[in-house]
């Protein structure tokens, strides 16, 4: 008789119901491929998960620019934001007040000045010697008018008032563009097609209304057509427009498609905490990458640019004050990364990370036995607080990463910041929970 089988039920009309027992072989074979097909599973999700990470890591850097970019190019605020210290930079203004103090002293002909005083003196009748040291006078006067130009140029460009009407002019420039690349019928300055016209509808009504108010009543009568005038045609202008709507998409999804990759690669690796840790690493060194990029397109930059064209101070600091939003922004994710990686090791099982957790433990549950010898008892909040210790951390983190995502251009200083406050946060919250006493869980314990 077979022991792996069993007898037909009466009640089945013979029908073969039986229950088959595994022998030891088969068990053995059973879990073989159960280990097997388990380890196969595991290697998709890893090969998965690094070509996530691949692209994500590919892609950062790019987001980066591209958001830079974009929010340079089409917010104005920001783009004044960016250029507005140039006009306050010493090695700027020499350039202005040089190339200014040079045209006006171009367009006053000193050599005519002394060529009239010549000629009168001789008119008059002046000794020669008299007229020879007019004649001399040409550098002398040059020199002079030189120096009362640049004077007065200098007191202009750094005062305050060259401050506001560059910030001014270049406010009016960006928004007229930003608004003749974006929209067709809006803002003074217009793309029709190819052209690109100026409204002055604005203007023929004030003159309108200038000329009735001085009695012309006429004038009241002048057609609002032609309202436009064309400035320029240009084939480039659709293409200018097009790489503009691009630059829009891009510069908003690509950083959004990033984060989304890396978290892909995070939730489909199967070590999460570990995927963690390697992709915040390899974002920071995609930023370290960045900021070497930049420095090295800096000195390509100020070696192509020829010093009589612009002295070298001037175009490092032209330079400079263009990038250090995209530095700062690449700074700040820099510290973000070392961040995240540094607290997805503190939460693993390494001999370190478990000392620097058994460290704070006994710090805060020492600061809690000071509270309770002080008196101080935090009671049904501090037990709660133990227990769910889980869900008030994630509180804090996902609050303070809520926090930098709603800050407006965070700084590494702003991370800084957060990070200070959300740390002390845990910090009072462990102290609390340990205030509570372990006599008075015990109590609670056997309340119930």
């Amino acid at each position: 008789m077979n022991p792996a089988a069993t007898p037909d039920s009466p009640d089945s009309g013979g029908a073969a119901n039986t229950t088959h027992v595994m022998t030891a072989e088969e068990r053995t074979e059973y879990e073989r491929l159960r280990r097997h097909a388990a380890v196969r599973h595991r290697r998709v999700r890893q090969a998965g998960a690094s070509v996530l990470l691949l692209l994500a890591l590919l892609l950062a850097p790019l987001a980066v620019v591209a958001a830079w970019v974009q929010d340079t190019v089409s917010d104005t605020d920001r783009y004044v934001e960016t250029v507005a210290p140039l006009a306050s930079e010493p090695p700027v203004q020499d350039v202005v007040i040089n190339r200014l103090t040079d045209r006006v002293v171009d367009n006053v002909d000193v050599k005519a000045v002394t060529d009239s005083l010549t000629k009168a003196l001789q008119d008059a009748g002046a000794p020669p010697r008299v007229v020879e040291g007019a004649n001399s006078l040409t550098a002398p006067l040059h020199n002079a008018v030189r120096t009362v130009v640049d004077r007065t140029v200098s007191r202009v460009i750094t005062s305050d008032a060259f401050q506001q009407a560059w910030e001014g002019a270049n406010r009016r420039a960006h928004a007229a563009v930003v608004s003749m690349l974006t929209r067709d019928s809006d803002g003074v300055v217009r793309a029709e097609g190819d052209t690109v016209q100026l409204d002055v509808g604005e203007v023929v009504d004030r003159v309108r209304e200038r000329l009735v108010d001085a009695g012309f009543d006429k004038a009241a009568a002048i057609p609002d057509t032609d309202r436009t005038i064309t400035l320029f045609q240009t084939e480039e202008l659709g293409k200018a427009k097009d790489t503009m709507r691009v630059l829009d998409i891009v510069g908003v999804w690509l950083p959004v498609v990033t984060v989304v990759l890396a978290a892909l690669a995070v939730w489909t690796a199967p070590a999460h905490r570990v995927m963690l840790m390697i992709t915040a690493t390899g974002v920071g060194v995609m930023m370290v990458v960045l900021l070497v990029a930049l420095a090295v397109a800096r000195r390509v930059y100020l070696d192509s640019v020829p010093p009589a064209t612009l002295p070298p101070d001037a175009a490092a600091a032209i330079y400079d004050t263009f990038v250090r939003f995209l530095r700062a922004s690449t700074r700040t994710l820099l510290v973000v990364s070392v961040i995240t990686a540094l607290a997805a090791y503190l939460y693993g099982p390494g001999p370190p990370a478990r000392a620097v957790r058994t460290t704070a433990e006994r710090g805060t549950a020492a600061a809690g036995r000071g509270l309770r010898r002080a008196g101080v008892r935090t009671g049904s909040t501090g037990r709660w607080l133990t227990d769910h210790r889980a869900w008030t951390t994630g509180g804090v983190i996902t609050a303070g990463a809520l926090v930098l995502v709603l800050w407006n251009h965070p700084t590494a200083g702003a991370v800084a910041l957060v990070l200070g406050v959300a740390l002390a946060v845990l910090i009072v919250l462990a102290i609390l929970a340990a205030a509570a006493g372990p006599a008075d869980r015990a109590a609670d314990r056997a309340a119930p």
